[in-house]
């Protein structure tokens, strides 16, 4: 049995499927609310769905769980409720963590480039505290997703009790099906098509960076279907352990995004810049690209799928389609 915490959510309902198609037995814990997001789980249902604040009792029950994907979080780069989000982001993880320790569940967590911040110091997944401590995320997310990295840390360089295997996932900009439900956060891949298919020109943050011109901001794009192959080699590689960037190692402008956009929905392309809001401004990141080194070290070897393959894919294959969901 595995469980997957945020598994009606975007990513977990990809991994969800993937799960699903190889015949495992599953528990998503999630809240399905009234938005209709239970669709991202409408092709692929789990065993059991779980209300995220019962987990503490289904925990306690010694559950025969074999390995947990920690996916679940307050995800909103723009949520201000600080206590929230840390007892999400940070105190539900240290008690899953330290479940798996206990009874010998491999554990699987989900990072975020957020925690590089603007990128001063790079995008290497060191997972040592004393390269840790050097970054500053930018955003209350941000922050929450590196303490907890940072408690990792400790916690192995102090020999505390661990999972039998364990890794920490840092997703950079992940774009395809089942986001639907994301309101503000929803990929820009999404944001632009939306647009396109209103008829209207693709619309821009202008730069906020003096030097670096409009549309010039870069970022890693990754499709979700090579995130969950990364995943999905975990699962079948139980001595990989580490933290691991997960993005294709290849930043791209959001140029080259609207333009694929415009392809692959076989419109003109047209782009226009707008001002960027305020409250985006300094916690905006205009640059990210993954180093898939340690990943790559580790064994995996699949192929990152470029962006204009990735999107022509989502477009067309999703988004066009009048059942957009995987």
């Amino acid at each position: 049995m595995i469980l997957v915490t945020g598994g009606a959510g975007f990513i977990g309902s990809n991994l969800q499927a993937a799960l699903a198609r190889r015949g495992h037995e599953t528990i998503v814990v999630d809240w399905l609310g009234d938005a209709g997001k239970w669709r991202n789980l409408g092709k692929h249902p789990p065993a059991r769905i779980l209300p995220p604040e019962e987990i503490g009792d289904f925990l306690a029950s010694h559950p025969p769980i074999e390995m947990v994907f920690h996916l679940g979080a307050v995800s909103a780069t723009t949520a201000t409720d600080g206590d929230h989000v840390w007892a999400t982001n940070v105190e539900l993880s240290l008690k899953l963590w330290h479940w798996c320790a206990a009874r010998g569940v491999r554990f699987v967590y989900a990072s975020s480039a957020a925690t590089y911040g603007n990128g001063a110091q790079g995008f290497e997944d060191d997972y040592s505290p004393a390269h840790l401590s050097t970054l500053r995320p930018l955003n209350l997310y941000g922050w929450t997703k590196h303490a907890f990295d940072l408690n990792v840390a400790h916690m192995l360089t102090s020999g505390q009790p661990r999972p039998p295997q364990w890794a920490g996932l840092k997703f950079f900009n992940v774009y395809g099906p089942n986001e639907y439900h994301k309101g503000s956060m929803i990929s820009v891949v999404k944001v632009k098509h939306d647009e396109v298919a209103q008829g209207q020109a693709v619309r821009l943050f202008r730069s906020d960076q003096e030097g670096l011109e409009d549309g010039q901001q870069k970022r890693d794009f990754i499709w979700v279907g090579d995130v969950v192959d990364v995943m999905l080699w975990l699962q079948d590689t139980p001595g990989a352990n580490g933290l691991f960037n997960v993005g294709t190692g290849q930043a791209r402008t959001y140029l080259d995004l609207a333009h694929a956009v415009c392809d692959a929905a076989r419109q003109k392309r047209e782009v226009e810049f707008i001002d960027m809001p305020i409250n985006l401004r300094g916690q905006y990141q205009s640059f990210t690209e993954a180093s898939p080194a340690r990943l790559r070290a580790a064994g995996y070897n699949g192929q990152f799928t470029p962006l204009e393959l990735g999107i022509r894919r989502y477009v067309q294959e999703f988004l066009a389609q009048p059942d957009p969901y995987l």
